[in-house]
């Protein structure tokens, strides 16, 4: 779990918040001076948890920060805490999700170029909660807030805890194999049981 100096109660107002470029959660109303008060606390709680996570899967820099955040438009943070629980309030998980345009393989190897695709992009929940259920509650809330169904996402460099997690309770296990670092499964590419209109192309781009 991550503690903080600061008091997060007035961040959570929702066990759940939502985080864009502006860096404040999507329940934050005030003014300017608390805008940027909060805004502040925000990025030092994702840059802590972005660090955690690249711990956790033993990578050589975070994938997410609050600069990389404040860069991008097309991101989104999604940050989960536990007030008044029995370790007091700390911050127990971050998923962070996006949209790009991908070059990627359909289920008979032909290349298509995706525009905006759904991605998760990094997903981490502290080790002392893990296996709680937690998880699965931060990605069920990101799914209803982006609008978006599990088989229709690509998952950039996804541990093995994280395939085991899609498999478990969303039922995604059959890979379509691409030759960047992006899973995506069958089903990706089927839209009411047809081929969705995607532009083939003749090789993968870069």
């Amino acid at each position: 779990m991550a503690n903080f100096k600061f008091d997060i109660q007035s961040i959570f107002t929702e066990p759940i918040v939502r985080v864009s470029s502006n860096l404040l959660p999507h329940t934050f109303r005030g003014d300017r001076r608390r805008a940027l008060d909060i805004s502040s606390k925000m990025s030092q709680i994702i840059d802590h948890m972005g660090e955690l996570s690249a711990v956790a899967q033993k990578l050589s820099k975070p994938v997410t920060s609050s600069q990389k955040l404040r860069m991008v438009e097309n991101q989104t943070v999604y940050v989960m805490a536990d007030i008044n629980g029995c370790d007091g309030d700390v911050v127990i998980g971050l998923l962070k999700v996006g949209a790009k345009n991908l070059y990627l393989f359909d289920n008979v190897g032909d290349t298509r170029k995706v525009d905006q695709a759904p991605c998760i992009l990094d997903f981490y929940i502290h080790e002392t909660r893990q296996r709680t259920g937690l998880g699965k509650r931060i990605f069920d809330f990101m799914l209803a807030e982006e609008n978006w169904i599990p088989v229709k996402c690509t998952v950039d460099r996804p541990s093995e805890k994280l395939l085991k997690f899609l498999k478990k309770y969303y039922g995604l296990e059959t890979i379509i194999p691409q030759t960047n670092k992006f899973v995506l499964y069958e089903g990706f590419f089927e839209k009411d049981g047809t081929k969705d209109k995607c532009m083939e192309i003749d090789r993968a781009g870069a």
